[in-house]
């Protein structure tokens, strides 16, 4: 009898340990998978109108942080980065021009090393120009010209000149709320847009200007890596469905600036 009590013991103890063992191993997984999810992505809130009609305000967006460390920005990829003119906000715009590139801006009609851009993502009641035009203006090492589809109610590069690569905290990737609009899912590329353009040219004209560069983030700190948790509804989120959920870090909305 005592034999069998003894058994009994040993088998509750081992199921006990197993049980014990198994919570601990799925924490364990769910902070890694925690970890990554907060490295690789991040969600954003559209506020404001300067990337219409590709992006709404008030759009919740999925940004991907973790591509460009394997590679360079591309003409038409819509980026999320703090913002020159300010750095406590962050922005959503389309890259234009690389590093390297000779912009020229007459008016509504934008030139990338000579040649005229033809952009289909431009609404006709959204073109327009506040800014003043130039001529030749070449794009510095590790920086980016950009631009928001809404030419005419958009703080960009034809303002306060070109994003430094260390500003950029990722690509959008899609739109995932509110259900209805008309780009949920998905962003549509843009590459077709810039296919065919010329290389840089390889003498400068004499009048060519340097885009100007303010506030740049410095490389050894990118602000991608800066992030921390807003807690609450959106960590429990995570921890419940990592797959479904994205990370969140210290300036959770991404400003597309009238």
């Amino acid at each position: 009898m005592a034999r069998g009590i003894s058994v009994d013991l040993e088998l509750n103890f081992e199921k006990r340990y197993r049980l014990i063992r198994e919570i601990i191993e799925t924490l364990v997984l769910t902070v890694l998978m925690f970890l990554i999810i907060q490295m690789a992505i991040q969600n954003f809130n559209i506020d404001g109108m300067s990337m219409e009609p590709t992006l709404h305000n008030g759009e919740l967006m999925i940004v991907d942080k973790w591509s460009y460390a394997f590679h360079a920005p591309a003409r038409g990829d819509i980026i999320v980065f703090v913002a020159p003119p300010n750095p406590s906000q962050d922005y959503v715009k389309r890259v234009i021009g690389l590093p390297g590139d000779v912009i020229s801006i007459q008016n509504t009609t934008i030139s990338i090393n000579g040649k005229v851009l033809r952009e289909p993502y431009i609404a006709p009641e959204n073109q327009g120009n506040p800014y003043s035009s130039f001529v030749d203006r070449v794009i510095p090492a590790n920086t980016f010209f950009v631009l928001g589809d809404n030419r005419n109610g958009s703080s960009d590069s034809r303002a306060w000149g070109c994003v430094p690569r260390g500003n950029i905290i990722g690509r959008g990737a899609l739109i995932y709320w509110p259900f209805g609009q008309n780009n949920l899912g998905l962003l549509p590329s843009a590459t077709s847009t810039f296919e065919n353009l010329p290389a840089p040219p390889t003498h400068l004209p004499a009048d060519a200007s340097t885009c100007p560069v303010q506030n740049g983030v410095p490389a050894s700190a990118p602000v991608a890596l800066q992030s921390q948790s807003q807690g609450g509804i959106q960590t429990g989120l995570l921890l419940i469905a990592p797959s479904i959920s994205v990370a969140s870090r210290r300036r959770p909305t991404a400003k597309a600036k009238v």
